[in-house]
């Protein structure tokens, strides 16, 4: 899961949705340095991880993409799952995805003080571009992966990787469908 999915699972928790938020940013048991409801958001991200890699249905997904981005098929499916939960947002939430968006940028930028330097470098091109309302296009997705892939020190291809989105559009959206409910259920059991 990335950036929406993550926000999405915190409910209506701002702490617990900045620690979730920030969670790939803060290394070990830098986590301790937070209060505690951003230490809870940064464990359910990394809960929420671990719960998406070693499901079934994601590795359906990411043996799909093995063949052209082997290690990245992961990272590759995270991204894509944040598509299709973008695309599909109105089967899981009241609020469109426009006014989520804009919500979860004012409750971002009122916490500031607890951001990774790192995030706080990329998140004003998040705001600006609005990823998390682009992420419901193909091409908002792409821009995505094709960041990512620069970025990487290895040789990569996924600034081509919505072409495998597309391709098999349907088997990707009917595996985010089964899984990801799947997820909100394992969210509400950790946070209880």
């Amino acid at each position: 899961m990335n950036f929406l999915a993550h926000i999405f699972l915190s409910g209506n928790d701002e702490e617990l949705m900045i620690g979730n938020f920030i969670a790939d940013y803060v290394k070990g048991n830098k986590k301790n340095d937070y209060p505690d409801t951003i230490r809870k958001g940064i464990e359910l991200h990394r809960a929420i991880d671990s719960f998406t890699d070693q499901h079934p249905l994601t590795a359906i997904s990411k043996t799909r993409l093995y063949p052209k981005h082997h290690k990245y098929s992961g990272p590759v499916v995270d991204i894509f799952y944040d598509h299709l939960l973008a695309k599909n947002f109105s089967l899981f939430s009241q609020i469109p995805l426009e006014d989520f968006a804009a919500i979860t940028y004012n409750s971002i930028s009122s916490y500031m003080h607890f951001l990774p330097p790192r995030v706080i470098e990329f998140l004003p091109f998040m705001i600006e571009r609005n990823w998390l309302v682009n992420y419901a296009t193909i091409e908002g997705i792409g821009r995505t992966l094709s960041g990512v892939g620069r970025r990487l020190s290895f040789q990569n291809e996924l600034n081509t990787a919505t072409d495998d989105l597309v391709e098999s559009y349907s088997s990707f959206e009917e595996e985010f469908l089964q899984f990801f409910p799947l997820l909100i259920n394992f969210v509400h059991s950790k946070r209880l």
